[in-house]
């Protein structure tokens, strides 16, 4: 079994991996966005906007559940 620092490890490469993903899909849904605002199509617009703020909100989450990790 790993000690407590290699899980730490793990973990945190694990979860820097998700907040990589998080990133990756806000720009996707970003241009996505822009692209549905340009044609008018208000109601995806804003649903997508919502998205980009769940990402964003999700993002600052992993983030500061991986410095406690990296630091241990």
């Amino acid at each position: 079994m790993p000690n407590n620092s290699e899980s730490n490890i793990a973990t945190a490469d694990a979860l820097t991996f998700l907040l990589h993903n998080q990133h990756a899909l806000g720009a996707a849904i970003e241009e996505f966005t822009r692209w549905l605002s340009e044609n008018e199509a208000v109601t995806a617009s804003e649903n997508a906007v919502m998205a980009m703020k769940t990402l964003d909100t999700n993002a600052k989450a992993l983030a500061d559940a991986i410095t406690p990790l990296r630091r241990s």
